[in-house]
C-alpha cells in the first residue's frame, strides 16, 4: 500500500478497501462533492498505478492488444481501453493519453505488475519499452471547469468529467496547495456512481463482459479486431445478449447503513429470503440525490421492478438495456 503525502493535510481521513492510502475525505462529504460539481478543487489519486509506453511503435503495438482503436491516436486526446482475456471477460481497464512521444495510462492500484507483465509478454519484435512509473508520478484529479494550470510539460488526459494529471511525486505536494481545496475520493466516486461510470473491481468480476457495464460505449470500437477476446465481444454484440446488466439504484433514505459492494439484491416482491437476482456493485451518498448505487442483475430482471439491496428498497434506472 503506497501513503500519500496529503494524508496530512488537515482533517484528511484516511480510504479503505481499494483505495487505501490516499483520503476517503477531509471533514465534509457533501462540500466536497459540491466543490467537485462546481468545477473547484482538485482529488488525490497517487495511490493508482501508471504505466508508460515508449518506442515509434508503441500506438501500432497497442492497437494490438487493446479493445479501443489507438492506432492513429492523436496527441493529447484522452481515451480508455480494456484488456480481455481470450474468453472475452475485462482483465485491465487502462486510462490512457498519449503527449506524441510516450503513451501514459492510469490503472487501478496494484495493477501494474501484472498489466506490465502482460505487456512484456507480447513485446515481441516491435520497438516499443514499456515502464512502470508508479513511483515517479502520481495522478491528480481535477473537476471539469477546474482553471487549475498544468505545466506543458506534464502529461494531462482531458475528458467531459475532467483532467487527470501525471504529476511527478516530488512536486506533488506543490501542486496540491496551487490547487486547493482537497476532496476526497468518496465524493469522486459519488460522481462516478451518478454518472453510471464503471469501474474495474467494483462493477466487474471474474467473467464480467464488456457488454453488460455499458463500457461498449466507451473503451470498445467495434470495428476493429485482431485483440485477444475479440470473438466474444463481436459474438454477444452480433448474435446474443449478455447475461446481466448494470443498473443505478435510487436506494431508500430512511435506511441508516449503505449496502456495501457485494450485498445480494432480490425483487422486493419476493422479500428479503427471496433468491438473489444480482448484487451491489458500488455505493454512496450523494449530496442531491441522496443514498444511490450501482448494482449488477440478471439481464430479464423486469426494468420496473422494485428491488432490495440487502434490506434496503431500491428503484432503478436502466443503465444496460436488456
Amino acid at each position: 500500500m503506497r501513503r500519500s503525502p496529503l494524508l496530512s493535510l488537515p482533517g484528511a481521513v484516511p480510504a479503505e478497501g481499494p483505495d487505501e492510502g490516499v483520503a476517503a475525505h477531509y471533514g465534509d462529504l457533501f462540500r466536497e462533492q459540491r466543490a467537485l460539481a462546481d468545477g473547484s478543487g482538485f482529488v488525490d489519486l497517487s495511490h493508482r498505478g501508471v504505466v508508460t509506453v515508449t518506442g515509434e511503435d508503441r500506438l501500432s503495438w497497442l492497437h494490438l492488444l487493446l479493445t479501443q482503436h489507438v492506432e492513429k491516436l492523436p496527441p493529447r486526446q484522452a481515451t480508455e481501453s480494456l484488456i480481455l482475456t481470450a474468453h472475452g471477460h475485462i482483465e485491465h481497464a487502462l486510462y490512457l493519453v498519449d503527449d506524441g512521444a510516450t503513451t501514459w495510462m492510469h490503472v487501478e492500484p496494484g495493477t501494474q505488475e501484472a498489466l506490465l507483465a502482460y505487456l512484456e509478454s507480447m513485446k515481441f519484435f516491435y520497438r516499443v519499452e514499456t515502464a512502470d512509473a508508479t513511483d515517479t508520478y502520481a495522478v491528480v484529479h481535477l473537476p471539469a471547469g477546474s482553471i487549475v494550470t498544468t505545466p506543458s510539460e506534464w502529461a494531462v488526459r482531458e475528458t467531459a468529467y475532467g483532467r487527470d494529471v501525471f504529476v511527478p511525486r516530488a512536486e506533488l505536494e506543490g501542486f496540491a496547495a496551487q490547487a486547493a481545496p482537497p476532496v476526497g475520493v468518496l465524493a469522486l466516486e459519488a460522481l462516478r456512481i451518478e454518472a453510471h461510470r464503471p469501474r474495474l473491481g467494483l462493477e466487474t468480476d471474474h467473467r464480467t463482459i464488456p457488454h453488460e457495464l455499458g463500457w461498449l460505449d466507451s473503451a470498445v470500437h467495434l470495428q476493429k479486431g485482431c485483440y485477444r477476446g475479440q470473438e466474444t465481444v463481436a459474438r454477444v454484440q452480433n448474435l446474443g445478449r449478455p447475461p446481466r446488466r448494470l443498473v443505478f439504484l435510487h436506494l431508500d433514505g430512511s435506511e441508516v447503513r449503505l449496502p456495501g459492494h457485494g450485498a445480494p439484491v432480490r425483487l422486493a416482491a419476493d422479500g428479503p429470503d427471496g433468491r438473489p437476482v444480482g448484487f451491489v456493485t458500488s455505493s454512496a451518498r450523494h449530496w442531491e440525490l441522496g443514498p444511490v448505487a450501482l448494482a449488477l442483475v440478471k439481464r430479464n430482471t423486469p426494468e420496473d421492478a422494485v428491488l432490495l439491496a440487502e434490506e434496503t428498497a431500491a428503484s432503478q434506472e436502466t443503465v444496460v438495456a436488456p
